[in-house]
């Protein structure tokens, strides 16, 4: 018999520890977003957890995961650009939009690359899009995939989301592959459906592999399985990257230890002479930086004039 935490009658439960960093894993085949977030919090014991962007478990590629203190970064690891590589099915369209659903449309038309290279500035730039019914979004109160499963009927608004790049890699008589830019919010699926239309045609996902999501790419990942075969051992903590990390492109601002307390107690601080970092502009407002003091992360702050004041206030140990 075991108890729901997993562990059995007459044993304690591991106590959880202060872990504050970014593991970029490369998420496998048919393993949900959870599962894999769950595991990597097991394996360092880690109090508090979470991922910066759900990957279906059809999809592979970069799943960054926060503990600890970087769970307070993953909305700006979330508004970040991401690269995909993806490949669409011709013929069939399906529930889901990918491999998994069920086959509601077929169509014969399988379309060049000529034709498939003339339609894709229609999805560069803003564009509207529909997410796909088995997705995370609500819809009055409820998600859509909850829905979608229970034969409920879901229709979604169409929303603006952006396609920095767009480039067909190959085609042929029965499938493509691309390789994508996009901005926060785009679904794969729905670009891939929508392509297909847009050719006169049905299509669907058959592979996708996010490569890239803000700073974190596949050069910096490391696998489930390497996680999987140890148990909070050292090695682990080798694949820890900074909460630094993910703020890499937000300008620095070097407080002191004065300012530092006061930042923690969610005090405003007053800017000094040189204070201000040569990446920002200082006479714009709402400039958001990040303040640090003898390289430990303390704040990220909003810059107003010759004023900051704390957005988020990390308690990192030194």
């Amino acid at each position: 018999m075991t108890r729901h935490d997993g562990s059995a009658p007459g044993q304690f439960k591991r106590k959880k520890l202060k872990i504050d960093g970014w593991v970029i894993l490369d998420k496998p085949l048919t393993v949900p977003s959870t599962k894999a977030v769950n595991i990597i919090r097991r394996c360092f014991g880690a109090a508090k957890a979470g991922h910066s962007g759900t990957l279906d478990p059809l999809a592979t590629g970069i799943l960054p995961i926060a503990l600890g203190e970087a769970t307070k970064t993953i909305p700006y690891v979330m508004d970040a650009s991401k690269d995909y590589a993806f490949t669409v099915k011709w013929g069939e369209e399906t529930t889901t939009d990918d491999r998994e659903g069920e086959v509601t449309i077929r169509h014969d038309h399988r379309p060049s690359l000529d034709e498939v290279n003339a339609i894709l500035d229609q999805f560069r730039g803003p564009i509207s899009q529909v997410p796909p019914i088995y997705s995370a979004i609500k819809k009055d109160g409820k998600r859509a995939y909850d829905m979608a499963r229970n034969n409920e009927e879901v229709q979604l608004d169409a929303r603006q989301v952006e396609i920095h790049q767009l480039n067909c890699l190959s085609c042929d008589d029965h499938e493509a592959s691309f390789q994508v830019t996009t901005g926060k919010g785009a679904y794969i699926r729905s670009l891939g459906r929508d392509m297909a239309r847009a050719l006169g045609t049905a299509g669907h996902i058959v592979q996708l592999r996010r490569l890239r999501v803000g700073p974190f790419s596949l050069d910096k990942s490391i696998s489930l399985d390497f996680f999987e075969e140890i148990d909070n051992s050292a090695d682990a903590f080798k694949a820890l990257h900074p909460v630094m990390t993910a703020l890499d492109d937000i300008p620095a601002l070097a407080i002191t230890e004065e300012d530092a307390l006061r930042l923690r107690r969610g005090q405003k601080i007053e800017l000094k002479a040189g204070m201000t970092s040569p990446k920002a502009d200082p006479d714009a407002d709402d400039v958001v930086m990040t303040a640090v003091h003898q390289g430990q992360l303390v704040a990220l702050i909003t810059v107003n004039g010759p004023t900051a004041s704390p957005i988020r206030v990390f308690n990192l140990s030194t």
